[in-house]
């Protein structure tokens, strides 16, 4: 699978230091073993857990599409 980030997910990934940067590096690139969930009442819409963060993203064909990157409680605010 082929992913794809948006421009405010990599304004986020590259205001985090390294150590955060490396554990959203590793689940983005295991997202089909992750913890992820689909978001009720969004279709083809999913978060992953990355411990205070959530990772939102959609799977297009063999896309993965990541749209956001939240700490939890802003999040689920915009969801």
């Amino acid at each position: 699978m082929q992913i794809e980030y948006s421009r405010p997910a990599v304004k986020y990934i590259n205001s985090q230091d390294k150590p955060t940067k490396k554990r959203l590096k590793e689940a983005i690139e295991k997202i089909p073993q992750g913890d992820i969930k689909k978001l009720k009442g969004l279709e083809n819409e999913y978060r992953l857990r990355v411990g205070d963060l959530r990772v939102l993203f959609t799977i297009e064909g063999n896309m993965i599409i990541i749209y956001d990157i939240l700490p939890r409680g802003q999040a689920y605010k915009r969801i």
